[in-house]
């Protein structure tokens, strides 16, 4: 990967082991300040664990982690959090309305959201103010996914890691939650560190891709590289497809 850019997240010699399973080994790379980087490859390649490593979820066996350059472990928790925001599949949400889950972050930091600032955020991933007291077991799965990505907004996060957020969706809603992450990425200028299978949406959405094989980063770069591959096991993952 070229080395003329800002890394917003870089990671330097890290290994994480759990119950002396080796889950990643030696992952040294930089993810670039204000792009969208795709994460790759078989299930069980030590994606996730990657992603949780990166908002402070899970610490290091050794190695160093760093967020704009300053490394992760001088960050408070809830500062770290208000850098770093994360979606998820499921896209959990407390039990209540849509409000009641936009102002979440902020009554965690003692604040409260004003409804007008909620409606602002709903508006900003295509859902206007009528959803403000829907409850979310009424909510889609599109729906549920696009108030998941609002909540991260709340805290202006300058990095924003998701996790399959589309896998569960069908076409429609799934292009809809695509736009929705480009046009986060252009209008804030949030890094984005995206797992998917989906790997014509990697190729599509991604301006870096990273490639996982048991626990190891075996060939980074532009996005791109997903169609001319040059290390032999991604090949071999691409032409199969799928994980």
């Amino acid at each position: 990967m070229s080395n003329f850019y800002e890394p917003a997240l870089h990671f330097h010699n890290v290994n994480y082991s759990i119950d002396d399973v080796h889950i990643l080994k030696n992952i040294t790379g930089s993810f670039p300040k204000g792009k969208i980087t795709t994460l790759v490859g078989p299930s069980g390649a030590g994606k996730t664990t990657l992603l949780k490593l990166c908002n402070g979820l899970i610490s290091p066996t050794s190695g160093e982690i760093y967020i704009h350059e300053k490394p992760i472990l001088t960050y408070e928790p809830v500062e770290l959090r208000r850098h770093v925001g994360i979606a998820l599949q499921s896209a959990p949400m407390i039990k209540g309305t849509v409000f009641h889950n936009l102002a979440l972050p902020l009554e965690l930091q003692g604040e409260k959201m004003p409804e007008q600032n909620a409606v602002e955020i709903l508006e900003d991933v295509g859902l206007d103010k009528q959803f403000l007291h829907r409850k979310t077991d009424d909510l889609s799965g599109g729906q549920r996914q696009k108030v998941s990505i609002a909540r991260t907004l709340i805290n202006r996060s300058e990095i924003l890691l998701l996790d399959e957020i589309t896998s569960a969706l069908d076409r429609s809603s799934l292009h809809e939650i695509e736009e929705l992450i480009v046009k986060i990425n252009r209008k804030y200028g949030v890094t984005i560190i995206w797992i998917t299978h989906n790997l014509q949406q990697a190729l599509s959405i991604g301006d870096y891709t990273w490639v996982l094989m048991d626990g190891k980063v075996i060939e980074t770069g532009k996005s791109d590289l997903l169609k001319s591959p040059t290390n032999e096991f991604v090949k071999q993952f691409v032409q199969g497809g799928e994980e």
